[in-house]
């Protein structure tokens, strides 16, 4: 127990995922691969682990399986600890027979399991959420304020302010208006003074509106009669935060680091890249605020007669003469002669295959588990436990915007091409 009385978190697992279609085809969002070996679940974990907060749960409803092993098998606290990271799907009971119908309703389906634990301070965070924040600042301007509710926000600019909410407050940070993704005149209406939050003039001028990161501290009882109050209400942002603001002391948290919502392939495809970056906006090598994943005591990487630029390469990857630029190589990559990746993602695979496997694999012309030799591939996302054969050419040779290949084979978004996972590309496929 904190300073702060009982913290228990709640990662919200999202919907069906269908922006991040198909990586969201056989696993939930929180549980898709990120940076070459960690899941994007390892994010807000982590932060939660780093500011000392060790009783978690994830909320999810879709393709949960593969959730629940990562959380099982990478979060096992002491026997002499409370700390636990627990993974709960929506279920039918008596209660309710319905799915969670939005954020709101989520945390509502979720309390009969976690009344028993004497809650005094509910973290409400998301999923799909990039960003290193230490949770203890934002609870220490909670209790300050003597807030029911403080939700964490950042400066943002007009071109992004549409997709969030939007909020503005008082002098003394206590948000007074708030609405729900506006646009038009509505979204005029929103913008303030971002200087008096600590931002330059210029820098203000950029990023005239406040938007809510969909990150939330409640006073848990305050929490419970929000959503005993009306059980219409089903999502924290268009209905329960706009009610709280109208009846009690609802505080804004500015954030200044970076933060990405990873929720469209676009955006996940660039946080991606970025990670390789020399200068990356997001730093996996800050080691004072480490992010855990599954141990999984992988060899060292081998790379015979390869040039890698500008990337990132993870643990047990085979790479024969390889050329890699701006790319991410994700664990077990088995990668062969001659061939050149650019600007992609490659989420490599959950197993190595034998020598004996591999022989018997070419008998029946099925390509290896990775990409064979002399093969290009660009500007793609790669999921894992792909079979690239020989002289592949995933470069979009046609510009197409948005595809889907018959077959499922691979999808085209936004000009990037997506190969699902399992998926089985033969030699000579150019697309």
């Amino acid at each position: 127990m904190s300073k702060y009385g009982n913290v228990v978190a709640v990662i919200l697992g999202g919907g069906a995922g269908t922006r991040l279609f198909p990586l969201t085809r056989e696993r939930s969002k929180p549980a898709v691969p990120l940076g070459g070996k960690y899941r994007l679940v390892d994010v807000p974990i982590s932060n939660c682990i780093n500011s000392n907060i060790t009783q978690i749960f994830v909320l999810t409803q879709y393709n949960s399986a593969s959730l629940n092993r990562h959380v099982s098998r990478t979060y096992r606290f002491s026997s002499f600890s409370t700390g636990f990271v627990e993974v709960l799907a929506a279920e039918q009971t008596k209660d309710s027979d319905e799915w969670f119908q939005g954020t709101a309703d989520a945390v509502r389906q979720m309390l009969p399991h976690i009344r028993d634990w004497r809650i005094d301070t509910l973290l409400i965070l998301s999923g799909d959420h990039l960003y290193r924040m230490d949770y203890r600042k934002f609870l220490k301007r909670h209790f300050s304020t003597d807030a029911d509710v403080t939700i964490s926000v950042i400066p943002s600019a007009r071109e992004e302010a549409e997709g969030f909410g939007l909020l503005k407050t008082d002098g003394d940070g206590r948000i007074i208006e708030f609405k729900e993704k506006p646009s038009g005149e509505a979204l005029e209406k929103m913008r303030v003074d971002t200087t008096r939050f600590g931002l330059s003039k210029e820098e203000s001028e950029n990023r005239p509106f406040l938007a809510s990161m969909g990150i939330y501290v409640f006073n848990y009882k305050k929490l419970t009669e929000f959503l005993e109050k009306d059980n219409s209400w089903v999502d924290f942002g268009r209905e329960v935060i706009p009610a709280a603001i109208e009846s009690s002391n609802v505080q804004a948290h500015l954030f200044k680091g970076y933060w990405e919502d990873i929720g469209t392939i676009r955006a996940f495809y660039d946080a991606n890249l970025d990670l390789a970056s020399r200068l990356p906006k997001f730093n996996f090598f800050d080691t004072s605020s480490p992010i855990y994943t599954r141990s999984r005591y992988l060899p060292p990487s081998k790379m015979h007669d390869c040039d890698v630029t500008d990337s990132m390469v993870s643990e047990g990857c085979i790479l024969n003469g390889v050329n890699a630029v701006g790319s991410i190589l994700g664990l077990r990559s088995r990668i062969d002669p001659g061939t050149r990746i650019e600007d992609s993602i490659i989420m490599g695979a959950d197993f190595f295959e034998t020598y004996k496997e591999i022989r018997k694999n070419e008998e029946n012309s099925l390509p290896h588990l990775g990409i064979g030799s002399n093969s290009v591939i660009s500007r793609a996302i790669v999921d894992k436990n792909v079979r690239i054969g020989k002289n592949v050419r995933l470069i979009n040779s046609e510009n197409r915007q948005e595809f889907d290949a018959p077959d499922g084979s691979y999808y085209i978004r936004e000009g990037i091409i997506l190969v699902p996972k399992d998926a089985v590309i033969p030699d000579g496929t150019v697309v």
